[in-house]
């Protein structure tokens, strides 16, 4: 799929919900008086936010910035294990058992980046930068993330109930991103990591490469105006309700109501108490800084803050067909009732 085709595809998407908006007064209002520069309007073409750094600061790093000689050794490693995965594999070890879940192929598809993020030129070791120890202040994470831990022990072990359909992963039922790039927070992954946004007076579109998934804000003229237009905590979409609006060079979205299924499987669950902010700001040509608060009582402590930057990407966005073909769920169910049926002694 061509960026022409995706953004007139997003535009349609805008046109049609239209009268929605404009039922429910979300019509975006053009800013007056808020005229950002040229650089900042200009977040065309597509950015990538693919690096070895998380969300999270691990434990082999104690300080956010991290040194030349630490991020230079990252790096080495970064690139010495894509070449020992790319190399010629030992088939008298038997990877490719089965019973292997960790076993994989080559790793021309993989996109960690060259090595830790960089923000205006300091190599970072986490994305969070409040609280100061890199952590996502929950007040009970395993109780936050009990659904997301249960996939992925599921999705490494394949043995689970699967008792129906939305008993699996929201990966596996091709819903919104398996890698939460969509957010709130956008965050990266081993794949994928290619975006692109569109900027228009009325509003701001976030295209992801991964899951093909579409966020479109209406920019309003004022965070007043903005928050007031936010639709009825009743509604709970994917990835949220989120609205926009200019504040200088930096243009902000507030992201509230995320859909409930998505706050409990994911790995930045919000309530529907909790409020995303998130701030754009084009600080250089090849730099596009990305700024986000999650405040939400129901899950943590206090409110924690990061920020990342996306760099430039070469190519362009393509789809990315998830269900299309795929007989993944189909063979995990009938799989499922196969088990139970051997469990009972069955045929």
């Amino acid at each position: 799929m061509t960026r022409g085709s995706i953004f007139a595809a997003a535009m349609l998407a805008v046109l049609l919900a239209g009268p929605a908006f404009a039922q429910s007064q979300r019509e975006a209002i053009v800013p007056q008086g808020i005229v950002p520069s040229a650089l900042a309007r200009d977040f065309d073409g597509v950015w990538t936010n693919a690096t070895v750094t998380r969300l999270e600061r691990p434990a082999t790093f104690s300080h956010l910035v991290v040194s030349k000689t630490q991020a230079d050794a990252v790096a080495k490693a970064t690139s010495a294990r894509l070449a020992a995965a790319n190399g010629a594999s030992d088939l008298s070890k038997g990877a490719f058992k089965d019973e292997d879940a960790t076993a994989g192929y080559n790793s021309y598809w993989i996109d960690s980046g060259d090595g830790l993020m960089r923000v205006h030129g300091e190599a970072r070791s986490s994305f969070i930068t409040s609280p100061a120890d890199g952590k996502m202040p929950f007040r009970n994470r395993a109780k936050s993330l009990a659904l997301t831990i249960r996939d992925g022990a599921e999705y490494q072990s394949g043995k689970g109930a699967y008792a129906g359909p939305e008993d699996l992963p929201l990966r596996e039922r091709c819903l919104i991103s398996q890698s939460d790039a969509g957010g709130p927070v956008m965050l990266n992954a081993i794949y994928n990591n290619n975006y692109s946004f569109f900027v228009t007076p009325g509003y701001f579109v976030i295209d992801l490469e991964m899951n093909h998934d579409v966020r479109i804000a209406p920019i309003f003229a004022s965070a007043e105006k903005a928050r007031a237009s936010h639709q009825p905590a009743v509604i709970r979409p994917w990835l949220g309700d989120t609205v926009a609006w200019w504040e200088g060079d930096t243009l902000v979205t507030e992201t509230r109501n995320v859909n409930p299924v998505q706050e409990g499987r994911t790995l930045t669950p919000v309530s529907s108490q909790g409020t995303v902010t998130e701030r754009f700001t084009r600080i250089a040509k090849n730099e596009l800084l990305y700024q986000f608060t999650v405040d939400d009582p129901a899950h943590y402590t206090q409110a924690w803050s990061g920020e990342y930057s996306f760099k430039p990407a070469k190519g362009q966005i393509y789809e990315y067909a998830c269900h299309e073909g795929n007989y993944a769920m189909e063979g995990i169910l009938r799989g499922a009732r196969l088990a139970e049926a051997a469990a009972k002694g069955g045929n």
